[in-house]
């Protein structure tokens, strides 16, 4: 197909860039996952577990990587036959369970990650500006995402509790983390905290407002 005289949208553009860096990481993925002897889908519930260590149940675990519960069950099954993961009873409903990463399953993620990462070696290839101005761009659009529904409330800082915009004027440490007292800049802001309890909405929204405009939220006062 010739390419067309008017070129098509922006978005589209963007869609299409980002579809190229998706296809690399599903190849790095591959490779990584048949270095443990694992299929990517395997791969990804090892690394959501890791960053869980208390466990997290199947109908979760389908949600965060956007797959059906049978294949979560069917790699859940398969992982835990490897002696990777270990289920556990998930409190009085006998039918659900808990599954949580062991020794040997944090092992094989290591052993994966040894041989690099293709999309953090893209990132390390720009300089410190491009990469910041490129994660604000990744939590807008994640946030995006949140807001229509297409993917969970990621364990991101502006989506926390604890997280305070712009609250100091130093400006290469604006923000605030309330659950460890000290500030943070921009470049340090999580994807995935461990820490992370999801604000309620309304506090949600004044924060993102807030950290979109680039200024402190107003004071919260009780009635």
């Amino acid at each position: 197909m010739e390419t067309p005289k008017s070129p098509t949208s922006v978005s589209h553009r963007v869609r299409e860039a980002l579809s190229r860096v998706a296809m690399a990481m599903r190849s790095d993925d591959w490779n990584r996952a048949r270095a443990t002897g694992l299929n990517p889908t395997q791969l990804a519930i090892l690394e959501l577990l890791e960053g869980r260590r208390s466990g997290i149940g199947v109908k979760e675990i389908a949600a965060q990587l956007g797959v059906s519960q049978p294949t979560v069950t069917d790699s859940v099954n398969a992982l835990e036959r490897k002696g990777l993961l270990a289920k556990r009873d998930a409190g009085g409903d006998r039918r659900a369970v808990n599954v949580a990463i062991v020794a040997d399953g944090l092992a094989a993620l290591e052993a994966g990650t040894a041989s690099g990462n293709i999309a953090e070696r893209a990132v390390d290839a720009l300089d410190a500006g491009e990469q910041q101005d490129l994660l604000l761009i990744l939590i807008r659009m994640i946030r995006q995402l949140q807001e229509i529904g297409a993917i969970p409330i990621q364990r991101m800082c502006a989506t926390c509790r604890y997280f305070a915009p712009f609250a100091h004027s130093d400006a290469a440490r604006p923000h605030h983390c309330n659950l460890v007292d000290a500030a943070f800049g921009q470049r340090d802001l999580r994807i995935d905290c461990r820490e992370h309890e999801t604000a309620d909405p309304t506090s949600r929204a004044a924060t993102w407002d807030a950290f979109d405009k680039g200024s402190a939220p107003p004071l919260q006062t009780s009635t």
